[in-house]
């Protein structure tokens, strides 16, 4: 059993250079390998991260204003559908007027007509009386006349 012990010191103190030698290079490597790293994969987490919060932020702000846009979009709509209501309404408004306007240009034209027809009217019907009057004066004198003549003469 001695000379188990004394193999195990033997082979303890042979491998001291060797531990030393591994917490050395642990050492090393985590101050120049590993807390760089992970210093770097943090950085890239936390940009990244980054990236797809601004991209959050950056879709909500597009729908946000796709939005605005529609609604912008449905008013104008609703404005040029009010506007040419308004339009149809004027020229409807016109066209009665003018339609009033006519008639009224009408009915005057058709009065007037009417007027001077009916003086036509009592100017032939006075003419066709005179006419009348002389015609049968004429016819008379005409019938008379012999019977005149033979009476007086």
């Amino acid at each position: 059993m001695d000379e188990t012990f004394r193999q195990i010191s033997e082979l303890l103190l042979g491998s001291i250079p060797t531990i030393i030698f591994f917490l050395l290079l642990y050492g090393l490597y985590t101050v120049l390998v590993h807390n760089p790293l992970a210093g770097v994969l943090a950085e890239r987490r936390a940009r990244t991260q980054g990236a797809i919060e601004k991209a959050r932020a950056d879709i909500a702000l597009a729908e946000q204003r796709t939005a605005e846009y529609e609604q912008k979009l449905r008013d104008a709509r609703i404005a040029i559908l009010k506007a040419q209501e308004a339009c149809r309404t004027l020229a409807s408004k016109a066209r009665e007027a003018a339609l009033a306007q006519a008639r009224t240009q009408s009915q005057a034209q058709v009065q007037q007509a009417r007027a001077a027809i009916e003086q036509d009217k009592l100017a032939a019907k006075t003419t066709l009386e005179a006419e009348a009057g002389r015609l049968a004066t004429e016819i008379i004198r005409i019938v008379l006349e012999p019977a005149l003549a033979r009476a007086g003469g």
